[in-house]
């Protein structure tokens, strides 16, 4: 069986998308394939975020870092909006879940890391309710 794709979407591409997929490999990497993609492609992810992924769970972003424009996603099952913009292009997938998170950018160190578990809780609360063909469960 083939594992479902999600694919998580940020307007502005800085970190909380790479952070997302990076969690989705480690924690859920075994129940659905990650992506990310954004409007715009960043050249770096923020370093506080670099920083903090490498602390908290050995993963480096810089390395893994695969920016992808949204046209550039290959067919997907779900979309995660990940950040709080409003005005989003038409995604693809059969399911759009609004996670509408703010952009830790400026923000302090705890503030940083609690946006950070915030986005491991959901990935691991994703993957639990895919495994049990619960999706649309999420949306609500």
């Amino acid at each position: 069986m083939e594992k479902t794709k999600v694919a998580f979407i940020c307007m502005h591409h800085s970190c909380t998308s790479q952070i997302a997929e990076a969690l989705g490999e480690k924690f859920a990497g075994d129940v659905f394939d990650s992506y990310l993609a954004g409007t715009t492609r960043t050249l770096l992810p923020n370093p506080e975020a670099v920083r903090l992924m490498k602390e908290l769970y050995d993963i480096d972003l810089d390395e893994n870092e695969n920016s992808k424009l949204l046209k550039d996603l290959p067919p997907v099952d779900i979309v995660v909006k990940m950040d709080s913009d409003d005005i989003y292009p038409s995604l693809p997938g059969d399911f759009t879940i609004d996670l509408r998170l703010e952009d830790p950018d400026g923000k302090s160190q705890d503030e940083f890391r609690r946006f950070i578990f915030k986005i491991e809780q959901f990935i691991k609360n994703l993957a639990e309710e895919i495994k049990k063909n619960h999706v649309s469960a999420i949306l609500q």
